[in-house]
């Protein structure tokens, strides 16, 4: 099967049910992608985030909700319901939060983000499935819609979460 490739950028999501797509996001660094797939169903996506809350900036949240960890799984989450998907079989795979040598110091926003998400898809009776979560390099992930496999590839190493 020929594959296309659908790209997710910085502060954005992209769904699919289309067995021959792949959602790919890269250069991950203290941001978090987010896969969530659901194999009953055929359906899957992915969230890339920058930041753990949209408290922290309310007017940008409501422009680019997707730039936070809370509001952007929030969208995800409907838009795959919407689609046929149920959050109890959805498989959740993260890959990011990264402690980068960039922004303040003691900011530690990799972490952050980790902690942020984990909270979010508690709320939701979500856990997650597989992560390959901080250090200090950078990440690419790419969610499979045909199998549902997600690879992350960092120091160019793949591995399959």
């Amino acid at each position: 099967m020929l594959k296309t490739k659908t790209i997710v950028n910085v502060s954005d999501a992209k769904v699919s049910s289309d067995p021959a797509n792949v959602i790919v996001t890269y250069s991950l660094g203290s941001c978090i992608a987010v896969s969530l797939y659901d194999q009953t169903a055929r359906v899957g996506g992915m969230l890339h985030y920058q930041l753990p809350s949209s408290g922290m900036e309310p007017e940008r949240a409501s422009e680019k909700p997707f730039m936070f960890a809370d509001t952007g799984m929030e969208l995800l989450i409907d838009k795959l319901v919407s689609m046929g998907g149920v959050k109890k079989r959805m498989h959740v795979k993260i890959a990011g939060g990264a402690a980068m040598d960039t922004g303040p110091k003691g900011f530690d926003i990799g972490k952050r983000n980790h902690l942020a998400i984990r909270k979010v898809l508690w709320k939701h009776g979500m856990f997650i499935d597989a992560e390959d979560v901080g250090g200090s390099w950078p990440r690419n992930m790419s969610l499979d819609l045909e199998s549902g496999a997600v690879i992350v590839k960092a120091n160019g190493v793949e591995k399959l979460l």
